[in-house]
């Protein structure tokens, strides 16, 4: 028998005897004596059932709350029993205290992610079998993750030598790992990681706490500063030394020849004006390297900026007496991410390599591409030149690669117009590709990504 029920038992039994007791001694007529007894019984199986029915749901309510992962905060069911009043009163201030701190939990924990969100250094959370579990705003849009999960490039990232031993070593030592390492792609990327192990884990599986900083620009910036004084020295060598002379000449001999006075300023004036236009395609190269592994934002419509390239290269082309054919449709063709101002260099660094070479007509067709499995757009200039050898191809877009330096230097280039298109199309993760036979002109094609598809 319940214990309840037998205590409600007992609570009848005192009546029952007295009744039983007065009608064995005749004080009480049988038919009255067995209708209170009977009310009696009743009245305390009722009893039992009423305590039973309210503590059974009192016990579901205190297993629910020891079953669930978070705080208990849903209101308990109170027996309404003078005899456990002390016991309401305890589990309603134990509910009041349950509300309150999952309250504060989930506060804090809503404060925690936003300030991990915010940080601008990325942030990984690793289980112990290296799983990732999360990945703030930095992280995500260093490997190029769609969410907090690991769809992207993270799978390079852990199977890098460097940092799987790094990984291991911190798991198995629990002391805080720092490496180095160098991933490959499109833009090459230098990181520092510095591993932690969480002792104890954290509530969701985490153990490896990763920390990242992106040494990329820096060390961009350390190989341009060198790759700078290295090729502006031998490249300003020439002019400089041209200038010099030509000075020392209208000093000494030609200081009294007005003729000769006048070629040798106009050769000086020549020899400054390939001086700025290498300095300025230095200095631009070097902001295109240094914003390389930043992927551009926005969206541009590249037919606009390709109409609005051609027109501004009229005058040009007719000082070189070269016709431009356009085949750009009317519709938007639309490039994203992108940069405008950095698609219309694109543009001008091709058609004006375009036009030095060109016997009679630089063509220029845009249209929608798909290519590797991704929607976008393209574009090719196409002239009608002597070609190039297919030894020369590779090495284009090298600093200062010219197929015919005598005649590049003499039509004003400088040698650095088609590596600053590789690294502007690079930035927008795009594809440059070079097509060239002798004797039949050049094409050079350029395929950049278009907005991403909504699922």
């Amino acid at each position: 028998m319940p214990p309840l029920l037998a205590s409600s038992a007992l609570m009848a039994g005192a009546p029952a005897v007295v009744l039983l007791s007065l009608m064995a001694l005749g004080e009480l007529a049988p038919g009255p004596g067995l209708l209170a007894l009977a009310i009696c019984i009743g009245f305390a199986a009722w009893l039992a059932w009423f305590w039973v029915a309210a503590v059974s749901r009192l016990g579901a309510a205190l297993r629910r709350a020891a079953e669930e992962e978070g705080p208990f905060s849903a209101p308990m069911p109170i027996p309404h029993l003078p005899a456990i009043g002390e016991i309401e009163e305890g589990l309603e201030r134990l509910t009041r205290s349950l509300r309150a701190r999952a309250a504060l939990v989930t506060r804090l924990r809503a404060s925690d992610e936003v300030v991990v969100e915010a940080l601008p250094a990325p942030l990984l959370l690793l289980a112990a079998d290296t799983t990732m579990l999360r990945a703030n705003r930095a992280a995500r849009s260093l490997f190029g993750l769609q969410d907090g999960s690991g769809r992207g490039d993270l799978g390079a990232f852990k199977r890098h030598p460097l940092m799987a031993a790094a990984l291991d070593q911190a798991l198995a030592s629990g002391a805080p790992q720092t490496v180095e390492i160098s991933l490959p792609g499109t833009v090459a990327r230098e990181l520092t990681a510095q591993v932690l192990a969480l002792d104890p884990p954290l509530a969701d599986g985490g153990k490896l706490l990763v920390v990242l900083t992106d040494r990329t620009a820096a060390r961009a910036l350390d190989r341009m500063r060198v790759d700078f004084v290295t090729n502006a020295s031998h490249e300003l060598r020439t002019p400089l030394a041209s200038l010099m002379g030509f000075i020392e000449t209208l000093r000494g001999t030609a200081r009294d020849d007005p003729e000769a006075q006048q070629r040798f300023l106009g050769i000086m004036a020549e020899q400054s004006e390939r001086m700025r236009r290498l300095i300025d395609d230095l200095l631009g190269l070097s902001r295109v390297e240094m914003s390389e592994h930043q992927p551009p934002e926005g969206s541009v419509d590249l037919a606009a900026v390709l109409r609005a390239e051609a027109a501004a290269m009229e005058p040009l082309l007719a000082a070189r007496k070269v016709r431009l054919t356009l085949g750009i449709p009317e519709a938007a063709l639309t490039a994203a991410p992108a940069d405008a101002d950095q698609l219309a260099q694109v543009a001008r660094n091709l058609l004006d390599n375009a036009l030095r070479h060109a016997n009679a007509e630089v063509r220029l067709d845009a249209m929608a591409a798909r290519q590797g499995g991704r929607d976008g757009v393209a574009f090719a200039v196409r002239d009608d030149g002597p070609g190039i050898a297919r030894e020369h191809i590779p090495r284009l877009t090298e600093r200062f690669y010219r197929v015919d330096k005598a005649r590049g230097r003499g039509a004003g280039n400088t040698g650095l117009g088609l590596a600053i298109v590789k690294h502007i199309v690079a930035r927008h993760r795009g594809q440059l590709n070079i097509e060239s036979e002798p004797g039949s002109g050049a094409t050079f094609r350029v395929w950049l990504p278009g907005p991403a598809q909504k699922s």
